[in-house]
């Protein structure tokens, strides 16, 4: 086995490998961050808006949303996409209020909207192109 001061190669590499996903982890950790962040404070800029929207409203925005995300033409930004997702996310709470017996599956609505992701649209928009 090769040695490289007292230290087997074998052991350098796990280091390495051990400080590299270490490395990756702590950046995807920053990015989850930034994007909630992000998502917060599209979240509560717009929260009253959306909680007042009528469902033709919610409708429009909500068809606006999936034909800009099926277009081949149009790549959205961070901040576009999450306006949507987001806005979508919100109309959950108005619908929960609308119909108590409905909680749960507005909850988990929300929940799924807010989870995401904007790397994921991407790689979404990428395959479209293939």
């Amino acid at each position: 086995m090769y040695q490289i001061n007292g230290i087997k190669l074998i052991q350098l590499l796990t280091l390495t490998l051990f400080f590299s996903i270490s490395s990756l982890k702590a950046q995807e950790k920053k990015e989850a961050d930034a994007d909630m962040l992000l998502k917060e404070t599209i979240y509560n800029e717009n929260r009253v808006k959306v909680l007042n929207f009528s469902l033709k409203e919610f409708d429009a925005l909500f068809f606006e949303f999936f034909d800009k995300k099926a277009s081949t033409d149009v790549v959205l930004t961070k901040q576009e996409y999450y306006n949507y997702t987001i806005q979508i996310a919100i109309f959950s709470d108005r619908l929960a209020a609308l119909y108590p017996d409905q909680k749960e599956i507005a909850y988990k609505n929300k929940k799924k909207w807010f989870a995401e992701s904007y790397e994921d649209y991407l790689i979404y928009k990428a395959s479209q192109k293939k």
